[in-house]
Protein backbone atom coordinates (compact mmCIF):
# COMPACT_ATOMS: atom_id res chain seq x y z
CA UNK A 1 0.00 0.00 0.00
CA UNK A 2 1.35 3.42 -0.97
CA UNK A 3 0.01 6.70 0.37
CA UNK A 4 1.03 9.58 -1.89
CA UNK A 5 -1.12 12.44 -0.59
CA UNK A 6 -2.07 13.20 3.00
CA UNK A 7 -3.14 16.17 5.14
CA UNK A 8 -1.48 16.60 8.55
CA UNK A 9 -0.84 19.25 11.22
CA UNK A 10 2.78 20.02 12.12
CA UNK A 11 3.79 22.00 15.18
CA UNK A 12 6.84 23.13 17.08
CA UNK A 13 6.99 22.46 20.80
CA UNK A 14 5.42 24.88 23.27
CA UNK A 15 7.83 26.93 25.37
CA UNK A 16 8.03 26.05 29.06
CA UNK A 17 6.51 28.35 31.67
CA UNK A 18 8.61 30.58 33.91
CA UNK A 19 8.72 29.89 37.63
CA UNK A 20 7.54 32.06 40.53
CA UNK A 21 9.85 31.36 43.45
CA UNK A 22 11.36 33.23 46.43
CA UNK A 23 13.64 30.73 48.03
CA UNK A 24 12.83 30.25 51.70
CA UNK A 25 11.08 33.61 52.15
CA UNK A 26 10.09 36.60 50.10
CA UNK A 27 12.89 38.66 51.66
CA UNK A 28 15.34 36.25 50.07
CA UNK A 29 14.39 37.71 46.72
CA UNK A 30 12.84 36.19 43.60
CA UNK A 31 14.71 33.24 42.14
CA UNK A 32 12.24 31.76 39.63
CA UNK A 33 13.97 30.60 36.47
CA UNK A 34 12.89 30.87 32.83
CA UNK A 35 11.15 28.08 30.94
CA UNK A 36 12.98 26.11 28.27
CA UNK A 37 12.42 26.59 24.54
CA UNK A 38 10.10 24.21 22.70
CA UNK A 39 11.68 21.79 20.27
CA UNK A 40 11.92 22.56 16.54
CA UNK A 41 10.31 20.29 13.94
CA UNK A 42 12.23 19.28 10.81
CA UNK A 43 11.44 17.30 7.68
CA UNK A 44 14.18 15.20 6.08
CA UNK A 45 13.88 13.37 2.76
CA UNK A 46 15.01 9.77 2.33
CA UNK A 47 14.56 7.15 -0.40
CA UNK A 48 11.62 5.30 1.10
CA UNK A 49 8.41 5.65 -0.90
CA UNK A 50 6.17 4.33 1.87
CA UNK A 51 6.98 6.88 4.55
CA UNK A 52 3.74 8.83 4.09
CA UNK A 53 1.95 5.70 5.34
CA UNK A 54 2.97 6.70 8.87
CA UNK A 55 0.33 9.44 8.71
CA UNK A 56 -2.59 7.06 8.19
CA UNK A 57 -3.21 7.15 11.95
CA UNK A 58 -0.90 10.00 13.04
CA UNK A 59 -2.44 13.22 11.72
CA UNK A 60 -0.78 15.65 14.17
CA UNK A 61 2.96 15.71 14.82
CA UNK A 62 4.57 18.02 17.37
CA UNK A 63 8.04 18.48 18.76
CA UNK A 64 8.59 18.18 22.50
CA UNK A 65 7.52 21.05 24.75
CA UNK A 66 10.06 23.01 26.75
CA UNK A 67 10.27 22.27 30.46
CA UNK A 68 9.22 24.83 33.11
CA UNK A 69 11.75 26.93 34.99
CA UNK A 70 12.71 26.06 38.55
CA UNK A 71 13.78 27.74 41.75
CA UNK A 72 17.31 29.01 42.28
CA UNK A 73 17.18 30.67 38.84
CA UNK A 74 17.32 27.33 37.05
CA UNK A 75 16.22 27.50 33.41
CA UNK A 76 14.01 24.67 32.24
CA UNK A 77 15.38 22.14 29.79
CA UNK A 78 14.71 22.79 26.11
CA UNK A 79 12.32 20.41 24.38
CA UNK A 80 13.90 17.89 22.03
CA UNK A 81 13.81 18.66 18.33
CA UNK A 82 11.79 16.28 16.16
CA UNK A 83 12.84 15.10 12.70
CA UNK A 84 10.14 13.56 10.53
CA UNK A 85 11.39 11.46 7.61
CA UNK A 86 9.43 11.81 4.37
CA UNK A 87 9.93 10.31 0.89
CA UNK A 88 12.19 12.01 -1.61
CA UNK A 89 9.95 13.78 -4.11
CA UNK A 90 7.47 15.12 -1.53
CA UNK A 91 6.06 18.62 -1.81
CA UNK A 92 4.92 20.31 1.39
CA UNK A 93 1.92 22.52 0.60
CA UNK A 94 0.24 24.93 3.03
CA UNK A 95 -3.34 23.74 2.97
CA UNK A 96 -5.01 27.11 3.49
CA UNK A 97 -3.18 28.97 0.72
CA UNK A 98 -2.06 26.19 -1.60
CA UNK A 99 1.51 27.53 -1.55
CA UNK A 100 4.36 25.08 -1.85
CA UNK A 101 6.37 25.65 1.34
CA UNK A 102 9.15 23.21 0.51
CA UNK A 103 9.94 20.74 -2.24
CA UNK A 104 12.12 17.79 -1.27
CA UNK A 105 13.32 16.92 -4.76
CA UNK A 106 16.50 15.12 -3.65
CA UNK A 107 17.38 12.74 -0.81
CA UNK A 108 19.05 13.93 2.41
CA UNK A 109 17.42 17.38 2.36
CA UNK A 110 16.67 18.54 5.90
CA UNK A 111 14.61 21.66 6.46
CA UNK A 112 13.22 23.45 9.49
CA UNK A 113 9.43 23.45 9.23
CA UNK A 114 8.25 24.72 12.62
CA UNK A 115 10.22 26.66 15.23
CA UNK A 116 9.57 25.85 18.85
CA UNK A 117 8.11 28.53 21.11
CA UNK A 118 10.30 30.50 23.49
CA UNK A 119 10.14 29.78 27.18
CA UNK A 120 8.52 32.27 29.53
CA UNK A 121 10.50 34.40 31.98
CA UNK A 122 10.50 33.49 35.66
CA UNK A 123 9.81 36.10 38.30
CA UNK A 124 13.53 36.76 38.83
CA UNK A 125 13.52 38.45 35.41
CA UNK A 126 10.96 41.02 36.56
CA UNK A 127 12.81 42.18 39.67
CA UNK A 128 13.71 45.88 39.68
CA UNK A 129 14.19 48.73 42.13
CA UNK A 130 10.48 49.46 42.24
CA UNK A 131 9.31 45.84 42.38
CA UNK A 132 11.66 43.74 44.48
CA UNK A 133 9.21 40.89 44.95
CA UNK A 134 7.45 40.28 41.62
CA UNK A 135 4.73 37.70 41.85
CA UNK A 136 4.35 37.05 38.15
CA UNK A 137 6.01 34.80 35.61
CA UNK A 138 5.32 34.27 31.92
CA UNK A 139 3.82 31.26 30.32
CA UNK A 140 5.77 29.87 27.38
CA UNK A 141 4.92 30.76 23.80
CA UNK A 142 3.40 28.27 21.34
CA UNK A 143 5.52 26.92 18.52
CA UNK A 144 4.80 27.47 14.84
CA UNK A 145 1.82 25.46 13.65
CA UNK A 146 0.71 24.67 10.11
CA UNK A 147 -1.84 22.47 8.40
CA UNK A 148 -0.09 21.04 5.37
CA UNK A 149 -0.61 18.62 2.52
CA UNK A 150 2.23 16.21 1.78
CA UNK A 151 2.11 15.32 -1.91
CA UNK A 152 4.49 12.68 -3.24
CA UNK A 153 5.54 13.68 -6.76
CA UNK A 154 7.47 10.50 -7.51
CA UNK A 155 7.68 9.46 -11.14
CA UNK A 156 7.43 5.67 -11.46
CA UNK A 157 9.47 4.09 -14.25
CA UNK A 158 6.95 1.36 -15.09
CA UNK A 159 3.28 0.97 -14.17
CA UNK A 160 1.52 -2.39 -14.38
CA UNK A 161 -2.02 -1.75 -15.62
CA UNK A 162 -4.89 -3.98 -16.69
CA UNK A 163 -8.25 -5.35 -15.68
CA UNK A 164 -8.66 -6.95 -12.23
CA UNK A 165 -7.09 -10.41 -11.91
CA UNK A 166 -4.70 -9.87 -14.79
CA UNK A 167 -1.69 -11.04 -12.75
CA UNK A 168 -0.13 -7.66 -12.02
CA UNK A 169 0.56 -8.18 -8.30
CA UNK A 170 2.12 -11.61 -8.84
CA UNK A 171 4.30 -10.18 -11.61
CA UNK A 172 5.42 -7.27 -9.41
CA UNK A 173 6.41 -9.71 -6.67
CA UNK A 174 8.42 -11.79 -9.13
CA UNK A 175 10.20 -8.84 -10.73
CA UNK A 176 11.06 -6.92 -7.56
CA UNK A 177 10.63 -9.17 -4.55
CA UNK A 178 7.79 -6.97 -3.34
CA UNK A 179 5.14 -8.47 -1.10
CA UNK A 180 1.95 -7.37 -2.82
CA UNK A 181 -1.26 -9.12 -1.79
CA UNK A 182 -2.40 -11.61 -4.40
CA UNK A 183 -5.93 -12.99 -4.77
CA UNK A 184 -8.29 -14.24 -7.44
CA UNK A 185 -10.99 -11.63 -6.96
CA UNK A 186 -11.48 -8.02 -8.10
CA UNK A 187 -9.74 -5.16 -6.32
CA UNK A 188 -7.30 -7.21 -4.26
CA UNK A 189 -5.11 -4.17 -4.74
CA UNK A 190 -6.77 -1.00 -3.45
CA UNK A 191 -3.64 1.18 -3.47
CA UNK A 192 -0.53 1.03 -5.66
CA UNK A 193 2.10 -1.46 -4.59
CA UNK A 194 5.67 -0.43 -5.25
CA UNK A 195 8.77 -2.48 -5.97
CA UNK A 196 12.32 -1.76 -7.11
CA UNK A 197 14.25 -3.98 -9.54
CA UNK A 198 17.42 -4.83 -7.62
CA UNK A 199 19.88 -4.65 -10.54
CA UNK A 200 18.61 -1.57 -12.36
CA UNK A 201 16.91 0.26 -9.45
CA UNK A 202 13.93 0.89 -11.70
CA UNK A 203 10.69 1.56 -9.83
CA UNK A 204 7.64 -0.51 -10.77
CA UNK A 205 4.12 0.16 -9.51
CA UNK A 206 1.20 -2.25 -9.55
CA UNK A 207 -1.68 0.09 -10.37
CA UNK A 208 -5.05 -1.17 -9.05
CA UNK A 209 -7.26 -2.92 -11.59
CA UNK A 210 -9.26 -0.75 -13.97
CA UNK A 211 -12.76 -1.61 -15.14
CA UNK A 212 -15.19 -0.36 -17.75
CA UNK A 213 -16.36 3.08 -16.54
CA UNK A 214 -13.32 3.74 -14.38
CA UNK A 215 -12.79 7.20 -15.91
CA UNK A 216 -16.23 8.17 -14.56
CA UNK A 217 -15.40 6.95 -11.07
CA UNK A 218 -16.74 3.41 -11.24
CA UNK A 219 -14.84 0.97 -9.02
CA UNK A 220 -12.69 3.74 -7.49
CA UNK A 221 -11.52 4.30 -11.05
CA UNK A 222 -10.57 7.98 -10.95
CA UNK A 223 -8.49 7.31 -7.85
CA UNK A 224 -6.77 4.44 -9.67
CA UNK A 225 -6.21 6.45 -12.85
CA UNK A 226 -4.66 9.34 -10.92
CA UNK A 227 -1.66 7.16 -10.07
CA UNK A 228 -0.94 6.52 -13.75
CA UNK A 229 -0.12 10.21 -14.22
CA UNK A 230 3.19 9.51 -12.44
CA UNK A 231 4.20 6.56 -14.64
CA UNK A 232 6.72 6.87 -17.49
CA UNK A 233 5.95 3.59 -19.33
CA UNK A 234 2.81 1.44 -19.10
CA UNK A 235 3.04 -2.34 -18.91
CA UNK A 236 -0.41 -3.49 -20.02
CA UNK A 237 -1.24 -6.92 -18.59
CA UNK A 238 -3.88 -9.09 -20.20
CA UNK A 239 -4.62 -12.45 -18.63
CA UNK A 240 -4.29 -15.53 -20.81
CA UNK A 241 -7.58 -16.61 -19.19
CA UNK A 242 -9.37 -13.83 -21.07
CA UNK A 243 -12.10 -14.89 -23.44
CA UNK A 244 -11.49 -11.84 -25.65
CA UNK A 245 -8.00 -10.29 -25.61
CA UNK A 246 -9.00 -7.45 -27.92
CA UNK A 247 -12.02 -6.48 -25.82
CA UNK A 248 -10.06 -6.48 -22.58
CA UNK A 249 -7.32 -4.40 -24.14
CA UNK A 250 -9.75 -1.81 -25.51
CA UNK A 251 -11.58 -1.44 -22.17
CA UNK A 252 -8.44 -0.25 -20.45
CA UNK A 253 -7.25 1.86 -23.39
CA UNK A 254 -10.63 3.61 -23.62
CA UNK A 255 -10.54 4.48 -19.92
CA UNK A 256 -7.06 5.95 -20.28
CA UNK A 257 -8.25 8.09 -23.19
CA UNK A 258 -11.48 9.18 -21.49
CA UNK A 259 -9.65 10.20 -18.33
CA UNK A 260 -7.49 12.59 -20.33
CA UNK A 261 -4.16 14.09 -19.25
CA UNK A 262 -2.45 12.23 -22.11
CA UNK A 263 -2.48 8.89 -20.30
CA UNK A 264 -3.21 7.09 -23.55
CA UNK A 265 -0.13 8.69 -25.14
CA UNK A 266 2.37 7.08 -22.77
CA UNK A 267 4.68 4.36 -24.15
CA UNK A 268 3.19 0.90 -23.66
CA UNK A 269 4.43 -2.67 -23.44
CA UNK A 270 1.77 -5.40 -23.75
CA UNK A 271 2.05 -8.64 -21.79
CA UNK A 272 -0.07 -11.78 -21.98
CA UNK A 273 0.26 -12.96 -18.39
CA UNK A 274 -0.18 -16.44 -16.92
CA UNK A 275 1.11 -17.82 -20.22
CA UNK A 276 1.62 -21.21 -18.58
CA UNK A 277 -2.18 -21.57 -18.89
CA UNK A 278 -2.16 -21.01 -22.66
CA UNK A 279 -3.01 -24.06 -24.73
CA UNK A 280 -0.87 -22.69 -27.56
CA UNK A 281 1.69 -19.96 -28.21
CA UNK A 282 -1.11 -17.47 -28.81
CA UNK A 283 0.06 -13.88 -29.15
CA UNK A 284 -1.80 -10.60 -29.19
CA UNK A 285 -0.51 -7.85 -31.48
CA UNK A 286 3.01 -6.92 -30.34
CA UNK A 287 2.73 -8.63 -26.99
CA UNK A 288 5.09 -10.73 -24.91
CA UNK A 289 3.89 -13.96 -23.36
CA UNK A 290 5.01 -14.22 -19.75
CA UNK A 291 4.55 -16.43 -16.70
CA UNK A 292 5.92 -16.11 -13.19
CA UNK A 293 6.65 -19.84 -13.46
CA UNK A 294 8.81 -19.36 -16.56
CA UNK A 295 12.19 -17.85 -15.57
CA UNK A 296 13.15 -17.37 -19.20
CA UNK A 297 10.18 -15.11 -19.87
CA UNK A 298 10.85 -13.14 -16.67
CA UNK A 299 14.49 -12.64 -17.70
CA UNK A 300 13.38 -11.48 -21.13
CA UNK A 301 11.04 -8.92 -19.58
CA UNK A 302 13.70 -7.68 -17.18
CA UNK A 303 16.08 -7.15 -20.10
CA UNK A 304 13.49 -4.81 -21.62
CA UNK A 305 13.10 -2.82 -18.40
CA UNK A 306 16.45 -1.11 -18.53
Amino acid sequence: MLIDNVDIIIEGGHGGAGKVSFGKAKKSGPDGGDGGKGGDLYFESVNDLRLLNQFLTKKHVRAEDGYPGDRLNKTGKNGNDLTIYIPTGTQVIEKQTGWVINDFVNPSIKKLMCKGGLGGHGNAFFKNSRNTTPLKAQGGLPGDKYEVTLDLKIVVDYGLIGLPNSGKSSLLNELTGANAKVGNFPFTTLEPNIGVVSKTKKIIADIPGLIDGASKGKGLGTKFLKHIEKVRVLIHCISSESEDFDKDYKIVRNELKNYGKQLDKKPELILITKSDLLSSKTKFKNSLNISIYDPESIDKLLSLLN
